[in-house]
Formats: structure tokens, sequence, C-alpha cells
């Protein structure tokens, strides 16, 4: 029986230090161990994460976690055939302490060396729950990014739409910090919407009748930040956390039905479509994406709720794909903090697009 392939996986894009060991078994990966440290303590009284910080947090912990890591699969590091690892997109400081940590281990157990795109972990992160069929719709809805792609397959992707401002993600965050309440704001804001009317306050829809399925949300900040001073209570925290959730649900409804109209008219049919990312595991948008999946009569995948936010299970994933492929890494690769998945598709994040 030939002996089943065995990949590292190593994760430092941003404030998560992780590693995980995973597998090739029958149709679906199998993950052997997945071992993630949060910063979330580290950064939480600065509402937002600080680069510096964070990348002594990974120098400190990666060599703790990756063992770990290896404790809980049972193996040891002479049983791995490869070492992949996150180069791009992210904070500099941060993958840069991940590749090197990631090329030492290539130079001294002589095995290849992998550099996965993060957001790539992210696109084939449901593959450990179902089979996917290519070419599919990608929604990848994170604190960094906000994108519709149409993925093609391992390596070939092309951008429908993106955010032209700030990231879904971000604009949770930059909320919560605004409502005086945790970081990171997703899960906070979708607690605190729970007991809240959504109706109480009007928040502008920025670009939700133009700009094809590209988005727009640096508009709510600003307007949470103009109504501020009518939030004095704790249902008034709770109201507009409501509001603010069911008005990114009527965009994200409004402009994912554009960008299914647009992958069928390149594509003529869409059978998939895939939600991805940290904010993919917002229960109240993902009822709202299960609702247009019926609509439409498309197939619709999420990541397991564990495997939402970063993780190194999904970038040992790619490594999985890329190893059967040999598609392997040189040990001067660098870095790429602006890592597209779509090389052919302009930077957009505060370009200012013209519609």
């Amino acid at each position: 029986m030939p002996k089943k392939t065995v990949i590292l996986g190593i994760e430092s894009s941003c404030d998560e230090t992780a590693a995980a060991l995973v597998t090739d078994q029958g149709d679906l990966p199998k993950i052997l161990s997945n071992v993630v440290s949060s910063q979330v303590e580290v950064h939480k009284n600065w509402g937002g994460v600080v680069p510096e910080l964070a990348a002594r947090a990974h120098l400190e912990k990666i060599d703790i976690i990756t063992k770990k890591a290896l404790e809980k699969s049972k193996l040891k590091l002479l049983d791995i055939d490869a070492i992949a690892v996150t180069a791009g997109p992210g904070l500099v400081v941060c993958l840069s302490v991940g590749l090197s940590f990631a090329k030492s281990l290539s130079i001294t157990l002589k095995k290849p060396l992998i550099a996965v795109n993060h957001l790539e972990g992210h696109a084939f992160s449901p593959k450990f729950v179902s089979k996917i069929s290519f070419p599919y719709l990608l929604l990848l809805i994170s604190g960094g990014h906000t994108q519709y792609l149409s993925v093609d397959g391992l390596g070939n992707y092309k951008r429908l739409g993106t955010t032209i401002d700030d990231a879904l993600g971000e604009a949770y965050d930059k909320t919560a910090k605004l409502l005086g309440v945790g970081f990171p704001g997703g899960p906070e804001i979708e607690k605190l919407a729970k007991f809240g009317n959504e109706k109480r306050f009007v928040l502008p829809k920025p670009i939700i009748n133009k700009g094809g399925c590209n988005l727009s949300f640096a508009g709510l900040k600003t307007a949470i930040l103009r109504l501020k001073k009518q939030i004095k209570t704790k249902q008034d925290k709770f109201d507009m956390a409501a509001s603010f959730q069911k008005t990114i649900e009527e965009i994200l409804y409004k402009k994912t039905k554009v960008a299914f109209k647009e992958f069928k008219r390149e594509r003529r049919s869409l059978s998939t479509f895939v939600v991805a990312g940290g904010v993919a595991s917002n229960k109240c948008l993902r009822k709202m994406f299960l609702r247009i999946s019926k609509e439409e009569k498309v197939k619709i995948l999420f990541p397991p709720f564990d495997l939402c936010s970063d993780n190194a299970a999904m970038i040992a994933l790619v490594g999985l794909e890329k190893y059967k492929k040999k598609k392997f890494d040189k040990l001067d690769f660098s870095v790429k903090p602006r890592w597209q998945l779509d090389d052919n598709a302009r930077f957009m994040k505060g370009s200012g697009l013209i519609l």
C-alpha cells in the first residue's frame, strides 16, 4: 500500500499563528491536526491588529505551535512530504516570520517548499467537507478582502467584483469600535444584533445599483459616526448593530444576484456557489446566502465554522493540491503582501474606482 502524502501547513499572515498536518484520504482530504494560537488578547485594546506586536507573537509561538500540531497528529517531522506556507497576501512582518520558519524546515529536512496564497486557502477550504467541481463562483469575505471570483481550478481565477474601499470584516471591526464593543467586531456585532430593531437606523448602501458586483462599505462607517450622538443606551447599541447587520445582508443579497448573472453570462450556467473567509461564519449571512441558493437553484458550500477564520489546515490543503502537480517553490521566494488570486486584475482597495 503506497504511503499517503502528508503536508505541514504554516500560517502567519496576520494575527493567528497556526500549524496543521493534512493528508489525502479517499475522496476528501483529512486533517490530522490543526492548531491555532489567536492574538485577540494582544490586540483587543488597540481595536485592530498592530503589525509589530503580531510579528513578535508569531516569533514567540511558531515553533511551539508546530510542535503541538505534530504531537496531535502523532507524526514526526521526518514523516512529512512538504512544507506549505502562506506567502501572501498579508502583513509583511508577519508573513516573513512564517516563510523564514518554513524555509529553515525545508533546508533542514530536504523537503519541498510550497508557497501558498492565503486567499486560495480560503477558496479551497470547503473541500474538507465536500467535493467541488470547477468552475464555481466564490465569494471571499474576510477582514482584509471582499471579492467575487470565478474559480476554474488551482491557480486559475477571474475576479468579477471586489470592494473599492473597506473589506467587509474591516467594516464590522470599525463599526464595533464606534459602538465601543470588543475586537474582532464581527462576532460582537452579530451578538448585539439579536436584541435590536433592524429598522431603527437607516444606513446607506453605497453603489448598490451600479458598479456591477463591486462593493463599497466605507460610507457605512461615516454614517454611523454621524449617528453616534443618538447612541446613548444599550438598546441604542443593539438597534444600531441590528440595522448594520440588516444593511450588510441587503447589500450582499443584491450584489450576489448580480454576480450570479455575470458568472452565467460568461459560463452559461452556475452549479456551485462557495462562500468562504472569516465573515462566512456569520450565521445571519449564511441564512441569507442559503435563501439565494434556493432561489437560484444552486448548490452552496461553506467551510466548517472552525475553518472560516485563518488556519493552517487550508494552507496545507492547497499545499497538497500543489504537491500532486509538483508545483514547488525555490528558497529565494519572497513574501507577497498584495498577492492577488487574479493576476490580471488591478489592485482596487482605496483606488477610487470610477463607476
